[in-house]
This record gives structure tokens, sequence and C-alpha cells, in this order.
């Protein structure tokens, strides 16, 4: 299990000693939806092979407030001067440092369309190194030589040059969109073409583009180069069952000079997301025996052999696996208990936290030598930001700080964490946010907030919809219920065809638990919120219960028989999923269904969802409000054009902060009618 520092433990208990309800009191007010717009989020922090300087991607909304803007800026790795703007493109991502360090590539879609880009890191204007007419660019890697890049290229596996036009027929085009494989939608909502994800070599003294591997029947996925430049690795499905929800991926090396591929005899079903060991002798990736099954870390010789086991899945799932020089054992990121931490693994298969508990850390990224990394650190009280530390973990610290005028004039605060058991006996954590203004013997309004998934966690990161309904002057409590990472495979599997049984009752035994331990709840003022699994258990549960007055549900699911023949996934996943077909086990799915039990409800409900939505289609959103307008129950429908089922993160800024707004105005109304 990951260790927990004394030092981390002692700091956790001071930020809740200095962040008491007096303190807040000092504070001017809280967040507010419209300081959204004002925000400056920080990502994608990568170090340059010496360690000395950090380039990032800065993100601020425009002004016409429906998109972003996002450029590249550098700070010193030590601290020693502010960051400073780069680049001066609206649309600058991906960053990556060259080998030797004198330029860094990056996308931009300054030309319109997307394009890699390439500026020298002693300054000078940006220069496009691709001439794409067709398809894009998913991702690239720099070879080691800094000659050539890697591409993955979604396109048209039969184009044969990218840079050239696509042919358009003559005359009018009928409005169709002829799908032939099961899987055939997106989550953001559009619909799967001919394209594929192919591998492309970019030579940039000539400019040219060499195809190198790439088929109609699979992707590519997760190309990386190996240290010499000589070899790509990959995972991909040969067996042509990919767009069937196939379950099958293996690992694939691609000899650069003879363009051979060959396939590592890896366990059967899913290998995934290679890494070369910094010698290039062994590859490390993700195996997983079957759908709903742990997640091991293997190793295995580049050359063939027997792949070994490092992690077996059960306590942490690893992702952003890495293996810097310098080191005999690699490092991850995972989910722990509302935190994401940075790992490394040890000899002895175990996990130890080396920065981030407490905080939620993403793309690190370590120089040459492995002695140093950076990272992106967020927390409830502050947005993503640029940190950089020790391979070890220590002399950690902050590099920007973009939004802390702003901030230390508003009420934001930590979450108190507190435990109680579910009904199978075992610890939930439960995590809460005094409303703005607390005062000891006055009571307040509680609004359960469910997180989706039902795999995912909640904890310490940034979300501003937590620190807005404090300030509206609501307590706001959550959970990581039964069906969350961040708690051990078992854990998370307990949910399996179990909807609306453990989430449930972990859910309502987090309001019991809560209602227990801070008296100043307001029993008779109980409101409830949630978006995608969270909006169906919002549904769930006010189909089972009238303890809320209120109640938000977003991107929702209303009726499982409907959802499974209209969502982007796939009858092979579905079928996993529900424990099998609509014909084979429909007593589930309806009896599942919060729908069937609609005449149950009596709590005022507002529905938020968005019309693009792929997962949660819209006539999910739609069935219920039918149904409850058919009992007679107060609701009113919020319907967002353009939007998918990332609109609480993602969205238009304009209609993010108008689903926030929407959110406070319904339980405004509701909160105060006896």
């Amino acid at each position: 299990m990951p260790t927990v520092s004394l030092r981390s433990l002692v700091f956790g208990v001071l930020l809740l000693v200095l962040a008491s309800p007096a303190a807040l009191q000092a504070q001017e007010r809280g967040m507010q939806p419209a300081d959204y717009y004002h925000l400056k989020m920080s990502s994608d922090a990568q170090i340059s092979p010496d360690g000395t300087r950090i380039v990032f991607v800065r993100t601020s909304i425009a002004e016409d407030r429906r998109s972003r803007e996002s450029s590249l800026w550098m700070v010193p790795a030590d601290g020693s001067a502010a960051p400073y703007a780069f680049t001066q493109g609206t649309s600058d991502r991906s960053p990556r440092w060259s080998p030797s360090g004198d330029r860094i590539a990056f996308l931009s879609s300054r030309d319109e369309k997307p394009q890699l880009h390439i500026i020298r890191t002693d300054g000078g204007e940006a220069h496009a190194v691709t001439e794409l007419e067709q398809g894009s660019i998913r991702a690239y890697e720099w070879l080691p030589s800094g000659e050539r890049v890697l591409l993955t290229l979604s396109i048209d596996p039969s184009v044969e040059d990218p840079t050239e036009e696509a042919d358009e027929p003559e005359g009018p085009r009928p409005d169709t969109t002829v799908v032939r494989e099961a899987a055939y939608r997106t989550g953001a909502g559009s619909f799967l073409g001919a394209e594929r994800h192919t591998l492309w070599m970019l030579t940039l003294d000539e400019g040219t583009l060499t195809p190198l591997a790439g088929d109609s029947d699979y992707h590519i996925h997760n190309a990386t180069v190996s240290p010499d430049g000589e070899t790509v690795a990959f995972n991909a499905d040969f067996t042509g069952e990919e767009f069937d929800a196939g379950f099958n991926q293996d690992i694939h090396l691609l000899a650069l000079d003879s363009g051979e591929v060959r396939t590592l005899d890896t366990p059967e079903r899913r290998a995934q997301n290679p890494v070369f060991s910094p010698d290039g002798t062994h590859l490390l990736y993700h195996h997983t025996a079957d759908r709903y099954e742990p997640t091991e870390l293997h190793r295995i010789p580049v050359d063939g052999g027997t792949p070994e086991v490092l992690h077996d899945g059960m306590n942490l799932s690893t992702s952003s696996v890495q293996w810097p020089a310098g080191h005999d054992q690699p490092f991850f990121s995972a989910d722990y208990r509302g935190s994401h931490p940075i790992f490394q693994l040890t000899p002895t298969a175990s996990a130890s936290a080396l920065i981030g508990e407490g905080a939620s850390l993403s793309t690190p990224s370590f120089s040459d030598d492995g002695t140093r990394i950076a990272y992106t650190r967020h927390d409830e009280t502050t947005p993503p930001q640029v940190w950089t530390a020790r391979a070890d973990g220590s002399d950690a610290q902050a590099l920007s700080t973009f939004n802390a005028e702003m901030l230390d004039s508003l009420a934001v605060q930590p979450y108190e964490r507190f435990t109680f058991e579910h009904d199978g006996g075992g610890t939930l954590d439960g995590f809460l946010l005094r409303p703005v203004g607390f005062e000891d013997g006055d009571s307040y309004p509680l609004v359960l907030n469910i997180k989706g998934g039902p795999g995912g966690m909640w904890g310490h990161e940034w979300f501003h919809e937590m620190q807005m309904l404090a300030a509206a002057g609501y307590g706001v409590v959550f959970t990581n219920y039964r069906g969350s990472t961040g708690y051990g495979y078992d854990f998370q599997s307990a949910v399996r065809l179990d909807y609306g049984g453990v989430d449930y009752r972990d859910n309502m035994a987090l309001v019991d638990a809560a209602l227990e331990r801070f008296d100043w709840i307001d029993d008779e003022r109980l409101l409830i919120t949630g978006g995608s699994h969270g909006g169906f258990l919002t549904n769930w549960i006010t189909t089972q219960t009238d303890r809320f007055r209120a109640a938000v549900t977003q991107r929702s699911v209303s009726n499982w028989i409907s959802e499974a023949g209209t969502q982007a996934f796939p009858p092979r996943e579905m079928n996993a999923e529900f424990g099998g077909s609509l014909w084979t086990n429909f007593d589930y799915y309806w009896n599942r269904s919060p729908l069937q039990f609609a005449d149950q409800v009596t709590t005022p409900t507002l529905i938020i969802h968005s019309q693009n939505d792929h997962i949660t289609p819209i006539g999910q959103g739609m069935e219920w409000y039918y149904a409850l307008k058919n009992g007679g129950v107060p609701t009113k429908m919020v319907m967002f054009a353009g939007e998918g089922h990332g609109l609480s993160r993602g969205g238009a800024p304009v209609n993010l902060v108008e689903r926030l707004k929407q959110m406070m105005q319904w339980f405004e109304q509701w909160d105060g009618v006896e």
C-alpha cells in the first residue's frame, strides 16, 4: 500500500486549522459562477532535457466567452523568475522539447487547420513544419536524433499524400451518414468515419511525410520511440474486431529501417500503453485479462521472452507510467483515496507515494538525467498550476500562481474529510465544505453532490462547482461510493451488476453520517445533484425517498432500455456492463431504470442535458421530463445546443457558467419553500 509521510499528515492538519470558519468569515465573498471567466489554467508542463526550464500551456477564456485561448509559457525550473509568455498564438498546445533542447515543437491552429509547429528556444518566430490538407495530428514524438518526428495521424488509410486536398465529387452531396461498424459514434457527439490512427514519419529538413503503418481494420495506439531511435512500439488489434468492441490489443514493434512489424508474446486479451526502459532492452505495458478485471503492470524483454508482473493492480490502478534514466524502477500516477499522487514502484512490487497526497498531479515529465520532475498540481482551493520537485519528491515548489490575487480575495476553503461505514462493513471517505460565512449555532442546508462514473474519483482537485455552492450558502458533501477508483479493485468492482444498489446506499449512508457528525445541517433542507452516473443516481434516489427538497439531475440516465440502443457504446460493451443483452437480461435493465418508478417522485427537479451528448443522449432527459410532468412534479428542463457529455468541465464557457447559474437558481427557488 502507498506510504503516507508524517510531514504530509501534519501539513494536512495545519491546512484545516488555518482554514477555520473565523478565518473564512474575514474573506470578502465566496466564488460566483462568473468568476470562472477570469481563471487562468496551466497544463502539460514539460521540463527541458537539462532540467533548467519548463514550458507549459496557459489557457484563458476568450473575450467572446464562447471559446478558450491557449499559448505556451516558459518558467525557470529553479523559480528564479516569473513565468513569461513564450508564444503569441491563441491555440498553441502540446509542447515537446527537442532532444537537444534547442527547439520546441507544438500543435497550433494559427493557420486555420491544426499543424505541427517548431520554435527555437533562444527566440524567433514559430513556423509550421506540416502542411496537412487531410487528416489531423493525434500525437507526435521526437526521434532521438532531432531530425525526424513520429506522427500519429487520424486519416483515411487510403490517402497517399496528406498534403494534397481531397477530391470532392461534383454536384450536390446527399446529407447522409453511413455506418457499418458496431462502434460508430464518439462520446463528443460526432460519428466515426473512415479515419484511422496511422503512423507517419516527418523528416524535418526535407519536410516529407512517409507512411509507416496503418490499416482500415484497426487504430494504432500509444506509439513510442525506443531510446536508440530504431524501433517504434505501439498497441493495436490486428484481429479486425476493434470496431465491433473487441477487447483484444497486442504490443507490436516496428523496425524503422526495414518496416518489419513483429508482435510480442504477451498474455491474451488487452496489452497496451508500451513504455521503453531507459536502456531500451525492456518494455513496460498494461495488461487486462478481461473487462472488469484489474489492470496489471507487466515487463517484457524487447527481444522476446516471458513477461513478468510488476504490479497486480489490486490496490492501485497505474497510469502515466514513465521510466526515466537513472532509476531502476518506473514512476506512475494513480487515484488514491481522494488524491492523485505520483508513485514510484519498489523492488518488492509495492508503491510509495512521492508527491501529491492531498492534491491531484498530472502530466509528469522528467529531465534527461531523471533527477528533476515537472508537473501540474491542483486541489480544491487552487486551480492547476506548474510545480517542480526532485524525483524523490523533495524540494517541491510552485512556479506559477496566475490566480492567486483573485483567489486571495475569495472565500475558497479546503474540504473537511471524515470516514463512515457502509452496509458491507467497510469504510468510506466523506468530503464536506461548510457554507461561506458559516457561524456556529446557525443551521444550513446541505447539497449531496454525486460523482459520475461509477469509476473515477473525486477528492482533492479543483472543481469550481463545489466552491460556488458553498458561496451560495450551502454545505456540500460527496463520497467516493463503491464503484469508484482509488480504493482498490474489490471496492471498484462492488457495483458490478448492482447499479442503484451499493452506489445508492453509500450515498444515503453519507447523508446520514453527515447529519450525525455536523449538527448545523438542517435535515429539512437537503438538496441533491449529480451528473452522468451521478445523474442516474439523482433520478434513482428521488424514486426511493422524498428526503430531498429539490434535485438537479445532469446528463442523466432515466431508462436503461432506451439508453442501450442510442448511446455510443456498442453491444459487446453494453452486454458486458449489464450481464447480458436486452433480450437475455431484460429485467435487470428495466428494474434498475428510474423511469419504472417515476410515478413515486415528488421532488421538484431541474433537468440539465446537452443536445449532442452521445454517452447519455438527450432522450434520457426528455423521458425523465415527460415522466415527471405526467406525475405533476414541479419540473424544468434546460437543454444546451452544441454541447456534449463534458459540458460541466469543457463546455463553451458561457454555457458552463449558465449551467451553474441554473443550478443555483433552482436550489434557491425550492430551498425556502415550506
